[in-house]
């Protein structure tokens, strides 16, 4: 099946893709959320989730640090899809896989899956995301690219459970988690992400199209996720904007400073926010006193080798496990099976 692209003068306009929202405005005020939040600042160590950095601003910040030029991860993988796109759909096929429910997690602005919609003929796409307004207009987009693909949005959290909505077909579903985001996860936390999305209970996948950040050298691995232009700095400080939307707290971005740093005990780099001062900030029920100097850990990405992500990916129950990497191994996408 061809999706063609549109065509000016073309009289009839593409349906609009079906959008489910499980990640309303009324949600962001949800006690469960402001519960994390607080609990995390409260904590010994400061800390708050990174999937609080994507709120409408914050995805727009992102896609941002995505075309900079210490940002490798974006254009690396970008260059292994447009190199392997062939081997993939043949992966799938050797799985008995023709035509996927592809599901995009943490699709943002879903650029990454258009690349490869054309090679892999879905029949339906899935684009997942808690940035519930920035999703809605990238579907469109997409839509508008592929007038015949059947498109079900879900804006979500799905960091914690990954129960879709029936809407979703379950016949032959391959889950598409680019970008390295897996690293936002712990390897225990990772590996139980994984054991979810084979969980015929839950994501029910057929397999699974994964993309990681290899181990590299600290300097260049620092200076993607700390730019000249300070673009990284402005996202993670924007974080701050958020928590004060969803806790109703009154923290000022300016009090702080933005540190990334490569922990190599640990394999990952690592975002905080330093007080530059001493400081308190309040919330309904609660404050937080700061040291000048004390940090807010608001990220941290693992670095995998080919060998410890194949390991990961066999413990969590996947087999066929195919990776190609770019011609630096600075980056790897894999292909695994349920």
């Amino acid at each position: 099946m061809n999706f063609p692209l549109p065509h000016p003068g073309l009289a009839l306009a593409p349906a609009s893709p079906q959008f489910i929202n499980r990640y309303n405005a009324s949600d962001h005020g949800r006690p469960g959320a402001a519960r994390e939040l607080a609990d995390g600042l409260n904590a010994v160590a400061a800390s708050v989730s990174p999937k609080y950095f994507y709120d409408a601003l914050g995805s727009q910040l992102f896609e941002a640090i995505t075309l900079l030029d210490e940002y490798y991860p974006t254009r690396t993988e970008a260059g292994i899809f447009d190199a392997a796109h062939g081997h993939m759909a043949a992966a799938l096929a050797g799985a008995g896989i023709t035509r996927p429910c592809l599901i995009d997690l943490g699709a943002g602005s879903c650029a990454k899956a258009m690349r490869l919609i054309p090679h892999l003929q879905p029949r339906q796409y899935v684009p997942v995301d808690i940035s519930v307004d920035f999703l809605r207009d990238a579907a469109e987009q997409v839509q508008n690219t592929f007038p015949e693909l059947a498109i079900v949005g879900v804006g979500m959290d799905f960091s914690a459970a990954l129960v879709l909505p029936p809407q979703v077909q379950r016949q032959d579903r391959v889950f598409f988690y680019p970008g390295s985001s897996i690293g936002n996860f712990s390897p225990d936390q990772a590996l139980a992400f994984l054991q979810r999305i084979a969980d015929p209970a839950q994501g029910a996948a057929r397999g699974l199209l994964l993309g990681i950040d290899l181990v590299k050298d600290k300097a260049t691995l620092e200076a993607a996720y700390d730019d000249a232009l300070g673009v990284t700095a402005a996202f993670n400080k924007n974080l701050l904007r958020h928590v004060n939307t969803l806790l109703g707290a009154d923290f000022d971005p300016h009090q702080w400073r933005h540190v990334a740093l490569f922990n190599e005990a640990q394999s990952r780099i690592e975002m905080h926010l330093e007080a530059c001062c001493e400081l308190t900030v309040h919330w309904p029920k609660g404050e937080r006193r700061f040291g000048m100097g004390e940090r807010i850990h608001t990220e941290s990405s693992y670095k995998y080798t080919l060998d410890s992500m194949s390991a990961l990916l066999r413990l969590a129950g996947f087999s066929q496990i195919k990776p190609w990497a770019d011609p630096k191994d600075w980056f790897a996408v894999f292909w695994a099976s349920v």
